[in-house]
């Protein structure tokens, strides 16, 4: 007779045998996963690389430590050891980790409600695209309800999703430009802001990788990939003042989609208090202020946002954040 599977779990893991200790081995992801060889990225020069890859290793950081099921006191402290300019993708894979624990162990206490309004609140952005990643790991009957999230910002969560599915999966969402089927309406074009941003990390941050990249997709993907990868660019890093130039030039007609994906970068740096140099340089840009001013607009373009029926808010506040920029840049 087989051994039961909790016997073979016993001996597989060791005693005490806990559902913790058994999902931290099943959900784990090697720190191999972050690394362009091991992603099939485009190799790129070795500080941007660096960088690139120090965002992936950071991401996991907070992932494995929010899977180790600590309180949220002890994940808040490990999260903010991170080094500043990193820290925001460790409070999005803590959002992963904790979306994913809530669905599989839903007796927890805490979890990422607890992690919202605690230490993941100043990360909000950041946590919304983590929940994106769980999203995409989980089947569809153990999948969070997104529209429990803030109203304005749970599309976040559907950008979260098109990042992870480009990241990992860039054969089929890349290059074949494949749209998931369970996607519709403005869902799909959430999808292709958090696509924009993956390509920033596929193609090395290669501004014309990049940019020959995004013509080969249809005419309408192209405003949301360029909009996450202006935010990718500003939030990520990785070009020089030179280099900022000449994406904005590549971006053509598009260069106020890359603003307005810049100034997201800035407000959701500012709100972290996780200011970097990149993000200032990037702004003055591709913005042509600086990231705090970038910040404030897209504060300002929140005054009075209408509801409506047919097109999310969230899309109305990106409207007249770009539009701003459009008129700003002559576009």
């Amino acid at each position: 007779m087989a051994a039961p599977f909790s016997s073979t779990l016993q001996r597989k893991f060791g005693m005490p045998l806990s559902f913790n200790r058994i999902y931290q081995h099943l959900l784990k992801i090697p720190v191999q996963e972050a690394t362009f060889s091991r992603r099939g990225f485009d190799q790129s020069e070795p500080l941007k690389q660096q960088r690139l890859e120090q965002s992936g290793l950071s991401f996991l950081r907070g992932y494995h430590q929010a899977l180790a099921g600590a309180t949220l006191h002890d994940l808040e402290e490990g999260l903010n050891s991170v080094e500043s300019e990193f820290r925001g993708f460790a409070f999005e894979g803590a959002a992963m980790g904790l979306t994913l624990l809530g669905r599989l162990l839903p007796w927890r206490k805490g979890g990422l409600k607890g992690f919202l309004d605690g230490p993941g609140s100043s990360h909000i952005y950041m946590v919304h695209v983590g929940v994106g990643w769980a999203l995409a790991r989980l089947p569809r009957y153990l999948q969070p309800d997104i529209s429990g999230l803030d109203t304005l910002l749970r599309w976040l969560a559907i950008d979260g999703y098109g990042f992870h599915e480009g990241y990992f999966h860039p054969d089929r969402y890349v290059n074949n430009q494949a749209i998931p089927s369970r996607l519709s309406g403005y869902a799909r074009r959430a999808f292709d802001q958090g696509l924009g941003r993956s390509i920033w990390f596929i193609k090395g941050a290669d501004i014309y990788r990049i940019s020959g990249t995004i013509r080969t997709f249809p005419s309408f993907r192209r405003a949301d990939l360029w909009s996450g990868a202006g935010l990718a660019c500003a939030y990520a890093g990785g070009l020089d003042q030179q280099e900022l130039l000449r994406f904005q030039m590549l971006s053509g007609p598009y260069a106020h989609y890359v603003a307005q994906g810049a100034a997201f970068a800035a407000k959701t740096r500012q709100r972290a208090g996780n200011q970097a140099a990149h993000t200032d340089y990037a702004c003055e840009v591709l913005c042509g202020m600086s990231s705090d001013a970038a910040a404030t607009i897209t504060d300002v373009a929140l005054n009075r946002l209408p509801p409506s029926a047919e097109v999310p808010q969230y899309e109305i506040w990106r409207r007249r954040i770009q539009e701003l920029f459009a008129h700003r840049l002559k576009v």
